[in-house]
């Protein structure tokens, strides 16, 4: 009896011990396991972190909001109207004429072109210690077509009566100039010192010859027929060339144009370039080559509008010293 309890037993065991095993390799076979993952499903994280670090289209948009109207340069038209209005300025008093000298008088001295020049810088080195005037032979020129129409068309004015004045004078002899200015004498003064004490004794005449800002002078002296009488003219042109003041660098202004020129060619790519990625999924196999070509030209973009800034920064600190000058220029 006992004998048969313990085989029953045993057999109990047995198929416990068998349901057992049976169980674990069907969990073991038939469980869920955990998949790996593929490098088709890892594409898409990997397109979508690569958004998140490499979409600086909010800094670019930044830069072009910021940068493009400083890398805007000064224009001609911002620098030309200010030059051109001093350029033209000119200092005529009225002209000259010499009284009748009395009859006890010396004889009639010759008026000579340097022998004016020479006392013209004696009165400027004794009235305020001024640097000399150095002749100058478009000047010379400018003078000499002066006082030969006077002559020929017998007047005694700044402007002719064909309304051909001194800044028109200088300009078609090619004299490129800041400030012009001219003055005329017409009789027997008694030689050079004589016509220049005689112009250092009017007022309007003197301050023409102690001007601080005239650098060249041009002179013409001439004895001919006026108003019936053979009588002596005189003219003296006086300059301060455009050369006095600092140039602008022309040369930047070109390169400056052709790189705004580029930067506007960056910018209408980097547009187009976004609304590309805009419009392409980031499961798209392209959308990661269209965020490299977008991402590439960013630099190239922002490094040509910081060079073009520095040359405007350049260009514009030019434009005003020579505005500066221009100016000063401008006050007699």
């Amino acid at each position: 009896m006992v004998q048969q309890l313990l085989m029953i037993l045993g057999g109990i065991l047995a198929l416990i011990s068998a349901g057992t095993l049976s169980y674990s390799y069907l969990s073991q076979t038939m469980g869920p396991r955990e998949v790996p993952v593929s490098t088709t499903t890892n594409s898409i994280p990997s397109v979508a972190k690569k958004v998140a670090t490499t979409t600086p289209v909010k800094t670019v948009q930044k830069s072009v909001a910021n940068t493009t109207p400083k890398a805007t340069p000064v224009t001609s038209t911002n620098v030309v109207p200010e030059t051109v209005a001093v350029k033209q300025a000119v200092v005529a008093p009225g002209p000259l004429r010499a009284e009748a000298l009395p009859v006890s008088a010396p004889a009639s001295k010759d008026l000579s072109l340097h022998g004016v020049i020479q006392y013209t810088n004696i009165a400027r080195a004794e009235n305020g210690s001024l640097p000399p005037l150095v002749e100058n032979s478009t000047l010379d020129l400018d003078a000499q077509i002066k006082l030969n129409d006077m002559f020929a068309k017998q007047y005694f004015e700044h402007v002719s009566p064909s309304g051909i004045g001194p800044a028109d004078l200088a300009q078609a002899v090619g004299y490129a100039y800041v400030v012009v200015g001219e003055n005329l004498a017409l009789g027997d003064f008694g030689g050079d010192q004589g016509v220049v004490t005689a112009w250092m004794n009017s007022p309007g005449h003197r301050a023409n010859i102690l001007n601080a800002h005239y650098q060249e002078i041009g002179v013409a002296v001439g004895k001919g027929m006026y108003e019936g009488h053979n009588t002596w003219l005189a003219v003296q042109s006086f300059g301060m060339p455009l050369s006095a003041c600092p140039a602008i660098n022309a040369a930047l202004k070109v390169t400056i144009d052709a790189n705004n020129t580029t930067i506007a060619s960056y910018k209408a790519q980097l547009e187009a370039k976004k609304a590309q990625i805009d419009a392409t999924s980031t499961s798209d196999p392209s959308y990661n080559t269209f965020v490299n070509e977008f991402n590439a030209l960013i630099p190239e973009y922002n490094n040509l509008i910081e060079v073009n800034r520095a040359n405007v920064a350049s260009y514009n600190l030019g434009v005003q010293t020579f505005n500066a000058c221009i100016a000063a220029a401008a006050v007699h």
